[in-house]
């Protein structure tokens, strides 16, 4: 370790008087502190001559640690040998996290202190790598914390060629051809768009292409590590993950627990019914992305099974249509009671005498509003057709609108 007295020898400086303390000087910025005001690049060169030449005597053994440390990554799962390789190194427990903090490796019997490295690529996390051991060992985890990057972007390379080769394959069965497909039971299909419109060109279409990416290996890796036979890849604004499960909904969850903890960008999520086999994947992506499409929160999740078609078609242009041709039709014929008179009648089921008693009129004003109605909208409202139009007119747009005309008893005249 470099001491005080040393660092200033090496910048050609007096060392400390007599009886003064000589304090270690464990990090540069100790040494910076130490050295100031000289400038920070003469100091970090002297520091960094003296360590070594502190470090000169262990340098072969230095030497051969980090070669085999280098050996761990050409393994066939480098992402848990290093963590072997660490734990086993330092008698603790070492364990590498994925960018969306689900744990891909752990090995060891935890110690007293804990040390914590973030693994950055270009920007962007790709995990971190923790240590749990005695607290002599932590300084280890930044020099171990270049191989356990290089293990975590080659199992993302690994991950990116079979979305080549998942991408090859949901092509085949979305054309019908079954020839490669896993078999086995059911099968849940998830797309995920991110929010805002895809760029058309330039450098911002290749951004979203590549978020797109790795929100696709984030997902593929939180199905897998439910032990998740799983297809993924991107297929034009969308990244999609198709799987083998028997609990959608916890799986779905699942999948989107772990891309909110990867991204803090805005996207929707739809998930598939579970279909009974992979000849049903075209089925199982109009669902998911019809789902997609009903995703009101921001960074939502909305499965097939819980969509309420009724209240889509109540919110859909077409009937707000239909409801300012009805309601301008009523509302040009007098001051409001016949729309009055028409939503208590077709809220509320029962005799028209009970209605009337409700409304607080005369059964005789009652029928003469009514038939009024039927001359001013041009229709029978013994006809079902009609007051189904009619329920839909004036329920399009409304929030809390009943999930269906069904619920309750159909009004009638008496």
């Amino acid at each position: 370790m470099v001491r005080t007295s040393a660092l200033r020898r090496e910048l050609g400086l007096p060392g400390p008087a007599p009886g003064d303390p000589d304090p270690e000087l464990p990090t540069l910025a100790d040494a910076l502190a130490a050295a100031a005001p000289l400038p920070p690049a003469r100091v970090r060169r002297a520091y960094l001559r003296r360590l070594a030449g502190d470090l000169r005597p262990h340098l072969p053994a230095l030497n051969l640690l980090l070669d085999d440390l280098r050996g761990v990554t050409g393994r066939a799962q480098p992402e848990r040998a290093l963590a072997q390789w660490l734990a086993s190194v330092t008698g603790g427990r070492a364990t590498l996290y994925s960018s969306w903090d689900e744990v891909v490796a752990q090995q060891g019997t935890p110690g007293p202190a804990r040390a914590e490295q973030r693994l950055v690529y270009e920007g962007r996390p790709v995990g971190r790598l923790t240590l749990e051991a005695a607290p002599e060992w932590l300084a280890l985890v930044p020099l171990v914390a270049e191989q356990a990057r290089l293990a975590r972007l080659q199992a993302a390379a690994a991950g990116a060629a079979r979305r080549r080769a998942g991408e090859r394959q949901f092509e085949a069965l979305l054309a019908g051809d079954l020839s490669g497909a896993p078999g086995g039971g059911p099968c849940v299909l998830a797309a995920l768009r991110l929010g805002g419109p895809m760029p058309r060109t330039g450098s911002a279409r290749e951004r979203r292409l590549q978020q797109l990416d790795l929100l696709c290996a984030v997902g593929e890796g939180q199905l897998q590590g439910q032990r998740l036979p799983c297809l993924a890849t991107v297929r034009g604004d969308k990244a999609l993950w198709l799987w083998q499960g028997q609990d959608s909904a916890r799986e779905a969850a699942a999948l989107h627990r772990g891309l909110l903890s990867a991204t803090e960008a805005l996207f929707s999520l739809g998930i598939s019914a579970p279909q009974p086999g992979f000849a049903s994947v075209r089925a199982a992506l109009g669902q998911a992305v019809q789902a997609l499409q009903e995703v009101r929160a921001p960074r939502g999740l909305m499965t097939f099974e819980r969509l309420d078609p009724f209240q889509t078609l109540l919110e859909s242009g077409a009937l707000h249509t239909l409801s300012e041709q009805v309601l301008g039709r009523l509302r040009a014929a007098d001051d409001g009671r016949l729309e009055d008179t028409l939503r208590e009648y077709l809220r509320r089921p029962g005799s028209l005498g009970a209605l009337a008693q409700a409304l607080n009129v005369h059964i005789n004003t009652l029928r003469h509003r009514l038939r009024r109605t039927e001359e001013v909208l041009g229709g029978d409202l013994n006809d079902p057709a009609f007051v189904a139009r009619l329920y839909l007119a004036l329920h399009a747009g409304q929030e809390g609108a009943p999930g269906a005309f069904g619920d309750a008893e159909a009004p009638g005249a008496e």
